[in-house]
C-alpha cells in the first residue's frame, strides 16, 4: 500500500536547518514493529505515524518512534506535525485565522495553536500535556563531567547544578559555565554508564545563559547515544521538562514569562525554541514549547 509522507524542519524558518522530522501519514494497518521499521529506515531522530482519532473531537492520533523505540511523547513531532496538518487540510482557513489542533499522543491529549505568519514559515505551539517533575537524582560531578569530556569546573554556573527533570521523557540538565566548555563537549561511550546509567535511558540536556544569538536566553545541546541519537539539534520535550529547571533554579515571580533556547548551532542546524512559562503563587501552572517548521520533501513509501 502506497502512504504519502513528508519531512519537514522544525524549531526553524528555513530549510536545512532545525530538526528533521519525517511524518507518515494515512497509516491504518501499520502496527508497532512496522512503524519501528520505517523509523530505522528513515533514520531520523523521530518519525510520526498519523492515524484517526480515537474520539473524533480530536484531529488525529500520533505514534512517535526514535530508531531503536517508540516515545510518549516528543515536541519537534508535536509541532511539525501541527503545521503539516494544518497546511495539508486546512490551508484556506490558516491563512485566515489560528487554527486549533488537538492530537492524541500516547501521553495524552496535546493542543497545539498553528499560526500562518505571511511571507513567514508557519508556527506552532502547543500546551504542556504534563507540567515537569523531578525524576530522580543526577549522578555525581566528577563522572558527569568525564562522560561529556569536560572538567568539573565546566559543571555550573550561578547557582544551577545538575538535575533531572521529566514532562513526558526524562533528562539530566547539566549546566556549563561557558559557550567555550558547550563546545567542548564530547560524549564518551566508556564513561556514560558511570554517571547516567540509573536512568532507563539517559538523554542529557548540556545547557548555559551565554548565548550565540543575540535575543535568545539559553543555549543548548542534547546527546543520547544510546537511542540512536548522538547529537539532536532541538529537542522540544526536554524544553518542556526544562521548565522544571528554570522553576527550581531561577525563582520566576508571578506573571507571564518567555524564553528562547537556542540549540543545534554546534551541528550547524540552528534551532529556536520558545519556552512559555504561567506562574502563580510561585508556582508553575501552565507552559508551552513553540516553534517554526518548513516543508522539505514529499514522496510515498509503497509497504
Amino acid at each position: 500500500m502506497r502512504r504519502k509522507f513528508y519531512t519537514l524542519n522544525v524549531f526553524t524558518d528555513q530549510a536545512l536547518a532545525g530538526n528533521p522530522l519525517a511524518v507518515v501519514r494515512d497509516c491504518e494497518g501499520l502496527d508497532a514493529a512496522r512503524m519501528q521499521q520505517i523509523a530505522r529506515e528513515f533514520n531520523l531522530s523521530e518519525t510520526v505515524f498519523v492515524l484517526p482519532p480515537r474520539d473524533p473531537v480530536n484531529t488525529a492520533r500520533l505514534r512517535i518512534f526514535t530508531p531503536t523505540r517508540e516515545l510518549p511523547f516528543a515536541g519537534h513531532p508535536t509541532v511539525g506535525t501541527a503545521i503539516l496538518i494544518g497546511e495539508l487540510d486546512a490551508p484556506h482557513m490558516l491563512a485566515r485565522e489560528d487554527l486549533l489542533i488537538v492530537l492524541e499522543e500516547e501521553i495524552g491529549v496535546v493542543t497545539c495553536t498553528v499560526r500562518h505568519m505571511k511571507g513567514r514559515a508557519a508556527r506552532a505551539s502547543f500546551t504542556l500535556p504534563r507540567l515537569p517533575y523531578s525524576d530522580g537524582v543526577p549522578g555525581e560531578l566528577g563522572d558527569i563531567a568525564a562522560a561529556l569530556g569536560l572538567d568539573v569546573a565546566d559543571i555550573g554556573f550561578s547557582n544551577h547544578v545538575p538535575s533531572v527533570f521529566s514532562a513526558g521523557n526524562a533528562f539530566t540538565f547539566v549546566p556549563v559555565a561557558s559557550m567555550e566548555a558547550m563546545a567542548r563537549a564530547k560524549p564518551d561511550a566508556g564513561a556514560w554508564a558511570a554517571a547516567f546509567g540509573a536512568m532507563e535511558r539517559p538523554a542529557v540536556f548540556l545547557y548555559t545563559n551565554e548565548v550565540a544569538r543575540t535575543g535568545s536566553d539559553v543555549h543548548a545541546r542534547m546527546f543520547a547515544p544510546g537511542q540512536g541519537v548522538y547529537e539532536d539539534p532541538a529537542t522540544g520535550s526536554a524544553v518542556a521538562a526544562f521548565a522544571g529547571v528554570v522553576m527550581q533554579f531561577e525563582g520566576l515571580g508571578d506573571g507571564s514569562h518567555l524564553l528562547t533556547i537556542e540549540q543545534g548551532f554546534e551541528m550547524d542546524r540552528p534551532s529556536l525554541i520558545t519556552l512559555g512559562l504561567e506562574v502563580d503563587s510561585g508556582h508553575l501552572v501552565e507552559g508551552s514549547v513553540g516553534g517554526c517548521a518548513v516543508i522539505v520533501q514529499r514522496g510515498e513509501i509503497d509497504l
